[in-house]
C-alpha cells in the first residue's frame, strides 16, 4: 500500500472521528419539560398546630414543626443515639440491597457509554489470506490442470450513519434517564434502609420495655400470691381470692412468650437489615431511654417535595425516559443516511502488499427512506406516546401518594403527642389507684376483686404508655422518610438534568 495513500486515509478517518459527533441535524420528537410542582400551600386541609402537645412523662416533650427548614443528610442523628448511628453506618456498608442498587447504576452507565459510541464512525481492520485454484476454462483458456495462487489482503473499513434526525441522541437521552432512575432507586434504598433500621430499633426498645414491665408486674403478683397463700393457711382469705390471684398471675405470664418471640424476630430483622445472618449478628440492645425525641421537626414546603422524594425523582426519570422513546420512534420515520469507505491492499505475494499497484479503495453512500412497513413504525410511535401517557399518570399518582404520606405522618405526630399525654396521665392515675386499693385491701375495706382490677388496669396503662412513647419516635422517623431524608445534602449529589435546566432558567 502506498504510504501517501495510507497517511491520507488515516488523517481523513481521524478528522471524521473528531467532528462526526457534531455533524447532526435537527432532532425530531418532543422536548421534555418536567411537570410543574403542585400549587399547594399546605399538606393538610386544616392547619396543623405549630407545636404538639407535651407531657411530663419520659419522651413527652412537645415537638415544634419548623416549615421550610432543611433536613440534614444524616437525619437519624437527631435521635442522639450513638449505637443507632453506628448500626446505620454498618448497614450502609454491608447491606446487599444497597450493593444491588449500586451495581444497577454501574450497568446503566456502561450501557449509556456503549450507546454513545454509535455517534462515531465504525473503523475496522481486516487481514486475510486464502489459497485457491483457478481453472483455465473459467478464463477462456485451455484447461491445463488449473493454476493455484495465494491471495493476501489487508483493509481498513469505515462506516458512519449521521444522526440527522436525533434518533441516537434521543436514545442517549433515554439511557441518561435510566441512570437517573437507578440513582434515585439507590437513594430510595438508602432512605428505606435507614428508616427501617430506626423504626425496627424503636420497636426493639419498646418490646424490651414492655417485657421488663410485664416481668416486674409478674414478680409483684407472685409475691402477692405467696402472701395470699399464707393467709389462706390461717383462714385470713377465701380460697377464691387465691385462685383469682393465680389466674391473674398466669394471664400476666402468658403475655411474655408472644412479646419475647416478637423481640427475637425483631432482632433477626435488624440483623438482615445490617447485612448479617441472624445467627452471626452481635447487635446492641436498644432502650427507649437511649433515644431522644427530636424536638424541632423540619417540614419542607410542599413545592419542594417533588425534588426531595426519591420515588418522585424516579417517576420523573421514567417520564423523561418515555418522552425520549417517543423521540426515537419519531426519528425512525425519517430517512437514514449511511456513509462507507474502505482502503486496503490485495496481492499474491507479501512483497506486493506495499506497492501502489496493490492498493484498492471504495467509497459509498446510501439513503434509506421508509415507504411502507405495514404500519409498523407508526404503531411503534403511537405505542411510545401511550407509554408516555402511562408514565405521566404514574408520576401524578406518585406525587399524590407522597403528599398523602406526609399529611398522614404529620397528623400521626399530632395524635401521638396527645396519646402519650393521655397514656401517661392514665398510667399515673392507675398507679395511684393501685396503691390506694392495695392499702384498702390490707385493712379489709375492699374485696380482692377490686385489687385484681386495679392491678390489671395499671399493667395495661403502663404498657400503653410505652407503646405511645415508641409510636412518637417511630412516626418522627417516618416523617423524615416521607420528606425525602435529606439525601440532597450529601456531597456529590445533583438534580435530574431536567431539574438542572429548570433551576438555571434554561
Amino acid at each position: 500500500m502506498g504510504w501517501l495513500t495510507m497517511r491520507w486515509f488515516l488523517r481523513a478517518v481521524l478528522a471524521a472521528l473528531a467532528v462526526c459527533p457534531f455533524l447532526t441535524g435537527c432532532a425530531v420528537g418532543p422536548d421534555f419539560r418536567p411537570p410543574a410542582p403542585p400549587d399547594a400551600g399546605a399538606y393538610t386541609a386544616t392547619e396543623l398546630p405549630t407545636t404538639t402537645a407535651g407531657s411530663p412523662a419520659a419522651g413527652g416533650a412537645p415537638q415544634r414543626f419548623v416549615p421550610g427548614q432543611d433536613i440534614p443528610e444524616a437525619w437519624w442523628r437527631l435521635f442522639r443515639s450513638e449505637p443507632l448511628d453506628a448500626l446505620i453506618r454498618r448497614a450502609m456498608a454491608d447491606s446487599p440491597t444497597v450493593a444491588l442498587a449500586q451495581a444497577r447504576i454501574r450497568e446503566a452507565r456502561e450501557n449509556r457509554r456503549a450507546q454513545f459510541g454509535t455517534l462515531y464512525p465504525r473503523l475496522d481492520a481486516g487481514l486475510g489470506a486464502s489459497r485457491q485454484r483457478i481453472s483455465g476454462a473459467s478464463l477462456g483458456q485451455p484447461d491445463t490442470g488449473g493454476q493455484s495462487l495465494t491471495l493476501l489482503n489487508a483493509s481498513l473499513d469505515v462506516s458512519y450513519s449521521p444522526d440527522l434526525f436525533g434518533g441516537t441522541r434521543h436514545q442517549l437521552e433515554a439511557l441518561d434517564m435510566q441512570i437517573a432512575y437507578q440513582r434515585f432507586q439507590l437513594e430510595g434504598a438508602y432512605l428505606t434502609l435507614t428508616a427501617s433500621i430506626v423504626t425496627t430499633a424503636v420497636k426493639e426498645a419498646s418490646l424490651v420495655s414492655q417485657i421488663r414491665a410485664v416481668r416486674e408486674i409478674v414478680a409483684v403478683q407472685a409475691k402477692e400470691l405467696e402472701m395470699l397463700e399464707r393467709r389462706l393457711q390461717i383462714g385470713g382469705v377465701a380460697r377464691t381470692d387465691v385462685l383469682s390471684q393465680r389466674t391473674q398471675l398466669a394471664q400476666a405470664e402468658a403475655t411474655l412468650p408472644p412479646l419475647e418471640l416478637e423481640l427475637e424476630q425483631t432482632r433477626h430483622q435488624l440483623a438482615v437489615l445490617v447485612g448479617q445472618l441472624p445467627s452471626e449478628a452481635a447487635l446492641l440492645e436498644f432502650e427507649l431511654d437511649q433515644m431522644s425525641l427530636p424536638e424541632e421537626i423540619p417540614v419542607s414546603v410542599p413545592s419542594s417535595l417533588v425534588r426531595q422524594r426519591p420515588d418522585i425523582g424516579a417517576a420523573e426519570a421514567l417520564l423523561h425516559f418515555a418522552s425520549a422513546r417517543v423521540g426515537v420512534a419519531t426519528a425512525n420515520l425519517y430517512p437514514q443516511v449511511t456513509l462507507t469507505g474502505s482502503l486496503g491492499v490485495l496481492a499474491t505475494t507479501p512483497g506486493d502488499l506495499f506497492s501502489d499497484a496493490s492498493t484498492v479503495w471504495r467509497l459509498g453512500a446510501g439513503l434509506l427512506q421508509p415507504l411502507f412497513r405495514g404500519g409498523t413504525l407508526k404503531a411503534q410511535q403511537s405505542a411510545a406516546v401511550a407509554l408516555y401517557d402511562q408514565s405521566l399518570a404514574q408520576y401524578r399518582q406518585t406525587v399524590l401518594e407522597s403528599f398523602r404520606n406526609v399529611a398522614d405522618v404529620l397528623r400521626a405526630l399530632e395524635s401521638d403527642a396527645r396519646s402519650l399525654k393521655a397514656s401517661a396521665q392514665a398510667e399515673a392515675i392507675a398507679r395511684d389507684t393501685l396503691e390506694v386499693v392495695r392499702r384498702q385491701h390490707e385493712v379489709g375495706a375492699v374485696s380482692y376483686l377490686f385489687l385484681l382490677n386495679a392491678e390489671r388496669g395499671y399493667r395495661e396503662a403502663r404498657i400503653g404508655t410505652i407503646r405511645a412513647r415508641a409510636a412518637r419516635l417511630a412516626d418522627t422517623a417516618a416523617l423524615f422518610q416521607a420528606l425525602g431524608g435529606g439525601w440532597w445534602n450529601r456531597p456529590g449529589q445533583d438534580l435530574l438534568p431536567s431539574r438542572q435546566a429548570e433551576a438555571s432558567g434554561g
